[in-house]
This record gives structure tokens, C-alpha cells and sequence, in this order.
């Protein structure tokens, strides 16, 4: 509530009430929230530069705290964003504070990272007993050009 002291109309009583909304502390709050939620945003997600491919296939709810496993370009192994050698990943896995082997692993592969490779580390990830492991990809829309529609090419004579 606010008062004006200096008014021309007197109506008998000195400190009148005006109808004004003080809208210093709701901009006060809002810029509080926002430094809060830039702080939070960035938290929120695994870091690691990967060029994850894309895929058409429909989205899936994610789990509050997922175990994200990536394999960067230089097939370097990561437990979120903490770097871990192949021999040590399942052993790093079961020493997670949420460890289980029914939890469900999310892989994710950068796009130069040979088949081969990727299949070396779901074979490590099956015969430490992590059997629900999930792909993770961008969500993307078909494109005119993958090889399923694409049209042969000719031979040269």
C-alpha cells in the first residue's frame, strides 16, 4: 500500500492512498528465478561433444536419472562425462550409487565411430549383465536420400 503525501485535493485526510502497483519486487523475483534456471539448464545434460545420428522412430520418455554411456570419435569411452577405459566400464557401472543391472543403459555413438566398435562396447555392456541398453539418436525426418530409397547406381562401361 502506498501513500501520497504532497496532494492538491484535500479531502480531510493527510495521508490518502493511491492506486498504484509496485512492480519492483515482481522483477526482482523473475530476475532470481532466471539467474536460477541458467544456472540449473546446462546441469541438466551430458556435455560431450558427439555428432549423434538421426532417426524417424518415436520418441520415448526418459528416465529422471538416466546413465548415459558415449563413445566419442576417437572411441574413447565415457560414463556421462567421465572418461573410462573399456576395461573398466562395467566395473565403473556397478559402482554407481544407483547401481543395478536391470536399469537401462542409454549408449550413445558419435557418427564416425566404426560398427565395429560400437558393437565392442554393447558386448561388454551384455557380458557385464546390462542387458537393457537403449540407442540414443536425434530426432530427425526421413531423409529422400538413405539408401533404402535411393536409386542404384549405374555401371560404368
Amino acid at each position: 500500500m502506498a501513500i501520497s503525501v504532497g496532494s492538491d485535493i484535500d479531502d480531510g485526510d493527510d495521508f490518502a492512498e493511491t492506486h498504484e502497483i509496485n512492480v519492483t519486487p515482481f522483477i526482482d523475483v523473475m530476475l532470481v528465478l532466471l539467474i536460477i534456471f541458467m544456472v540449473a539448464a546446462p546441469l541438466s545434460t551430458v556435455d560431450l561433444p558427439i555428432n549423434l545420428p538421426s532417426s524417424t522412430a518415436t520418441p520415448q520418455k526418459k528416465p529422471d536419472k538416466p546413465t548415459y554411456v558415449s563413445i566419442k570419435p576417437d572411441l574413447a569411452v565415457a560414463i556421462g562425462e567421465n572418461p573410462v577405459k573399456r576395461v573398466d566400464l562395467v566395473r565403473s557401472l556397478d559402482a554407481m550409487p544407483d547401481a543395478s543391472k536391470d536399469r537401462i543403459i542409454f549408449l550413445r555413438a558419435d557418427r564416425a565411430v566404426p560398427y565395429g566398435d560400437l558393437m565392442d562396447v554393447l558386448e561388454i555392456l551384455r557380458a557385464g549383465g546390462y542387458t537393457k541398453i537403449k540407442l540414443v539418436a536425434l530426432e530427425g525426418v526421413p531423409n529422400a536420400d538413405t539408401p533404402a530409397t535411393a536409386a542404384p547406381a549405374s555401371a560404368k562401361p
